[in-house]
């Protein structure tokens, strides 16, 4: 229905609303909002949407109203001397739900396809987030997709305050140097996979970076296909490639020592010391050596 809706406002024509005197007297004109939103119209005039949103660069009728694109007809507001926004216009002030579930739908109505495409009933939907919660249409403080925060890191870790603690330990993803972003692993408006990834499943997602542990192997490491967060913690743990545990403790969860002595209590044990399981098991995420069964070469 939304991309009816986002359709049926791209042909939409503003002349015709202005066909009728009461047409003329809805719609204010942007010149009017700047009248008294000097602040905001300033700060927006900078931005992308501000930009194309005008009579000269609009791509439809609609974006060539300016403000009132997205915050509706502004003519009743204007004849009221101001104050707040009567019925049929929109601040985008998330006061109750309906409010943000009407301030969500403008948006949508024009970004309705792409990463938006399962917006609609996802984690942050369902919680009550509005779109003004991440991005400011008027004064973003990002460089891209218009954030309120800096970076796409600081805008998730104001509620991921878990997964931000978790990127200032010694081994971590490379998201606070800026190498990487949140949006690299997770779209934020919507999947249909488990926490949010862009990849079909947690593997495939990790080895859209780390191809060399994809595979097929001749011998395959069993808990590797299953799924990397069986030894990993994606956003950063305080052991080496960010383990769950260090060895032997993590294989010993899976391996009983049976075959060779392994205690890992003992740091003098020859079999522990150092790398440890992976002194000798260096292929331990699959290997296609003849003789590789045991992950040793």
């Amino acid at each position: 229905m939304r991309a009816f809706a986002w359709a049926a406002a791209a042909i939409f024509s503003f002349a015709s609303l202005a066909g009728s005197a009461a047409a003329e007297e809805t719609y204010a004109g942007s010149e009017m909002c700047v009248a008294c939103h000097s602040a905001h119209s300033e700060s927006f005039a900078k931005t992308r949407h501000g930009k194309l949103f005008t009579s000269e660069n609009g791509l439809t009728e609609r974006m060539k109203a300016g403000c009132e694109a997205c915050h509706g007809a502004g003519g009743k507001h204007v004849a009221d001397g101001g104050g707040p926004a009567p019925e049929g216009m929109i601040a985008f002030h998330p006061e109750t739900p309906d409010a943000v579930e009407r301030a969500n739908g403008v948006c949508l109505d024009c970004h309705a396809g792409g990463d938006q495409l399962y917006w609609d009933g996802s984690i942050h939907d369902s919680r009550g987030l509005a779109c003004t919660t991440c991005h400011s249409a008027h004064d973003p403080k990002s460089d891209r997709n218009q954030l309120r925060a800096e970076t796409q890191a600081a805008a998730c870790g104001t509620c991921h305050i878990v997964q931000r603690s978790q990127q200032f330990r010694n081994s971590r993803m490379p998201v606070r140097e800026g190498h990487m972003e949140c949006g690299s692993c997770h779209n934020p408006h919507g999947a249909i996979t488990r926490a949010l990834i862009t990849h079909p499943s947690i593997n495939d997602n990790c080895q859209s970076c780390h191809a060399d542990k994809r595979g097929p192997f001749l011998w395959e490491h069993p808990p590797v296909q299953e799924s990397c967060l069986g030894c990993h913690v994606p956003h950063g743990t305080a052991k080496r490639s960010m383990l769950r545990l260090n060895p032997p403790r993590l294989c010993q969860q899976c391996h009983v020592a049976s075959r060779h002595p392994s205690d890992p209590r003992r740091p003098d044990e020859t079999f522990v010391v150092g790398g440890s399981c992976l002194n000798c098991h260096p292929t331990i995420h699959g290997t296609n050596h003849p003789a590789g069964s045991f992950f040793m070469r």
